[in-house]
């Protein structure tokens, strides 16, 4: 071969190409085309331009787009459409029981505040609430001549509805923050209630409100529970002090004060060991978290919050009890409302305890959490009840 031999234009070599589409064939045969192709040679110091087809994503991305309008609109529904969601189960039970208790109204007379005491009893509100309940539905009735089943179902229903309302008149059920220096909130309970989702629930809530915020993974008895901690401190982009596996929890709360001190956090979340209120040693364990805690900064922990899990009934009502005998409770954190049909246990909570409730978990979300509003609740439950007796 030549010194230019390499440089000269090779002949162009062609090649059958069965054409599979369209699939209708003539006479049963396939067609067969003839293309000719030119075959490139490689030039040296030089690079062939190979143009791609494009690819249309203009539907792709409007597709993630309306995804995520979708997801916005879902995170901002209002408070009170997630209340009367969150409320669906204890409203059916509120509404069923109602109904059978009114369709055996013959009169006014004890036999009916008897049947009317069991009905608030099986809502449960409690034995105790429903006496006191019963003594004052009925004046109330004899105070409105109330002789009619529309009329007494109507002055009964509205004076739930103003029991509800009233037991919050004198309750401090707001979220106390330190002056200066960041704010210590305590998590306390039973094991199962949900105390460190509460945590992340409620961590991501003040983050978005633009709170800097810390959490201390003083759970170090549960396995799991450290990891399940970090997983929500991952997801909400917050740091979380952990300490090792078994590792003193008093510890783990010091390093996380002095964690939040030091990143001038606003506030410190404390996920606490579940623990039993007749538990003595873990009881004391508590009392020593406090006492580091007041150490570094005297005036806290402004809040411990009770986590009662709703599902539990009258059962989380005792626990209520003991724990408020045993440690500082400022206030009740009561979980899984969507879950349940037992909700009317705000009202023996706040009438026999006097603790406020000062947050209701509604979901799974983390945007499934918000302040207890008494009127807000009383009229999600009672709703559909004050349509009827109209």
């Amino acid at each position: 071969m030549g010194l230019f031999d390499f440089f000269k234009k090779k002949p162009t070599k062609t090649i059958a190409v069965e054409i599979l589409y369209p699939s209708s064939w003539e006479n049963g045969m396939p067609p067969v085309k003839v293309v000719a192709i030119e075959i490139l040679q490689p030039t040296p110091g030089k690079a062939v331009d190979i143009a791609l087809p494009k690819v249309d994503t203009l539907e792709t991305e409007t597709e993630t787009e309306t995804e995520t309008e979708t997801e916005t609109e879902t995170e901002t529904e209002n408070a009170s459409e997630k209340l009367d969601t969150g409320l669906k189960k204890t409203k059916k039970t509120w509404s069923e029981r109602w109904n059978a208790f009114m369709a055996n109204f013959r009169s006014v007379d004890e036999d009916f505040f008897d049947d009317l005491e069991e009905t608030l009893i099986g809502a449960d509100v409690g034995a105790q609430t429903a006496m006191q309940l019963t003594d004052e539905l009925r004046d109330e009735v004899k105070l409105q001549n109330a002789k009619s089943k529309q009329d007494v179902s109507k002055v009964i229903v509205d004076k739930l509805v103003d029991l509800y309302r009233s037991q919050g008149v004198n309750e401090d059920a707001s979220m106390h923050f330190a002056p200066e220096g960041p704010t210590v909130i305590l998590l306390v309970g039973v094991n199962g209630v949900g105390k460190t989702t509460t945590i992340g629930k409620l961590s991501a809530y003040y983050k978005n409100a633009g709170k800097k915020v810390v959490l201390a993974a003083a759970d170090t008895f549960r396995a799991g529970a450290t990891e399940q901690l970090v997983a929500w401190g991952e997801r909400n982009d917050i740091p979380v002090v952990t300490g090792s596996s078994k590792a003193d929890p008093a510890s783990v709360v010091f390093d996380g004060v002095k964690t939040a001190i030091d990143t001038q956090a606003d506030i410190l979340f404390v996920d606490t060991a579940g623990r039993l209120q007749n538990n003595v040693n873990l009881m004391q364990e508590l009392s020593k978290m406090k006492r580091i805690i007041t150490r570094e900064l005297p005036n806290e922990p402004q809040e411990v919050l009770l986590t009662l899990d709703a599902t539990t009934g009258q059962n989380a009502v005792q626990q209520a009890k003991l724990f408020k005998d045993s440690t500082d409770v400022t206030g009740i954190v009561l979980t899984k409302l969507d879950g349940t049909a037992k909700g009317g246990i705000i009202l023996p909570i706040r009438n026999e305890l006097h603790l406020p409730v000062k947050w209701v978990g509604l979901g799974e979300k983390v945007t499934d959490i918000q302040p207890f509003e008494a009127n807000d609740f009383a009229k999600s439950l009672f709703g559909s009840l004050l349509t009827e007796s109209k």
